[in-house]
């Protein structure tokens, strides 16, 4: 009997009848018509497993439901944990990403987390001390003359404003000499585009070069906290060096490279004078920022003197950069034409 009951409520789904209601396929049926509410406890008891249209629907939806929540509360909580894993692991800040994109676990020599994403290990340097800082280039040609008289014109206002402030002075000096490089290896970049050129390895020198003096720059901010006016100074002289410095180095790449060495061979003096006034007490030798002792794998009691002795020795590096890279448009030539000085600190 219970085979054809079950066998008339499946032929009246199929059939495509009304789901609410069901008559059994004999005449001499017992069962009179019965709803499918009504018949859903009957046929549960006798140990079918069906159950109503409504009931039916609504267990499945509430069950299916009940499944979801549960595997999104998993989700979450695999991620939370997983979060939580990296920020321990990290000791910053946990970013989780759609894309999959995180940094692997960095760790320096002596086991320690590696704190810093601006730069990576293999990044850092022991920068040469031995460079001669006396070198000087002797302007001969006109454009040599223009280019040497043009520095010393933009020290004065530098003078007048920092006097022996020189940590205000480095400070604003770096924000001026992180730009050339940058404009530089741009340039190279949108030529080499266009020309369907290799650069010669150049554009990758020029934009290290940007990037070394923008490290100068956040190694001087952790000493000297510019004012409001300071700040304000560095975004006009930003913006007017920029345009100036990309004009010029469009119509003129070798008087470009020259402005570029001379403002060097100023910040090596500049710096000279800096040791001096710590050498003298007048300026204190405290100790160096963590950011700066990482990146030039100075010793853990490291000063500041030692940090502003190897950021001299890199200026001193860019001027020979520059200099060597206007000799070469002198001469007549493209820079891919002569090796790029890569990894030269």
């Amino acid at each position: 009997m219970n085979h054809l009951m079950a066998r008339a409520v499946l032929r009246r789904l199929a059939g495509g009848r009304t789901s609410n209601s069901y008559v059994s396929s004999s005449s001499s049926s017992p069962f009179h018509e019965m709803r499918f509410g009504e018949s859903a406890p009957l046929l549960r008891g006798r140990g079918l497993g069906f159950v109503g249209g409504e009931q039916w629907g609504r267990t499945m939806s509430t069950a299916t439901r009940r499944k979801v929540g549960v595997a999104e509360k998993e989700r979450e909580g695999r991620a939370a944990t997983d979060e939580k894993k990296k920020t321990e692991e990290g000791g910053g800040t946990a970013v989780s990403s759609y894309w999959g994109i995180s940094r692997p676990k960095i760790t320096k020599e002596d086991g320690t987390v590696w704190p810093w994403n601006c730069f990576l290990p293999w990044e850092t340097y022991q920068s040469n001390l031995s460079i001669d800082l006396r070198k000087h280039h002797v302007p001969k040609t006109f454009l040599d003359k223009v280019a040497f008289r043009t520095v010393k014109i933009l020290r004065v206002p530098t003078d007048i404003m920092f006097k022996r402030r020189y940590g205000c002075r480095a400070m604003m000096l770096e924000t001026v000499a992180a730009v050339p490089g940058m404009v530089g290896g741009m340039l190279l970049h949108l030529r080499s585009l266009r020309k369907f050129q290799q650069s010669g390895g150049w554009i990758k020198a020029l934009l290290e070069e940007a990037e070394n003096e923008r490290m100068h720059l956040m190694t001087m901010v952790e000493l000297v906290q510019p004012k409001w006016y300071e700040r304000l100074l560095v975004l006009t002289v930003q913006g007017v060096f920029f345009n100036g410095f990309f004009v010029l180095y469009l119509l003129s790449p070798k008087l470009a490279h020259r402005i570029v060495g001379y403002l060097e061979e100023e910040a090596i003096h500049s710096y000279t004078e800096y040791l001096r006034d710590i050498d003298d007490g007048k300026i204190e030798n405290v100790p160096a920022p963590a950011i700066s002792i990482d990146y030039w794998r100075l010793p853990k009691d490291a000063t500041l003197k030692d940090v502003i002795t190897v950021i001299r020795a890199d200026e001193a590096h860019h001027r020979d950069v520059n200099h060597f890279a206007s000799d070469i448009h002198y001469e007549g030539k493209e820079l891919r034409e002569a090796p790029a000085p890569l990894g030269y600190h």
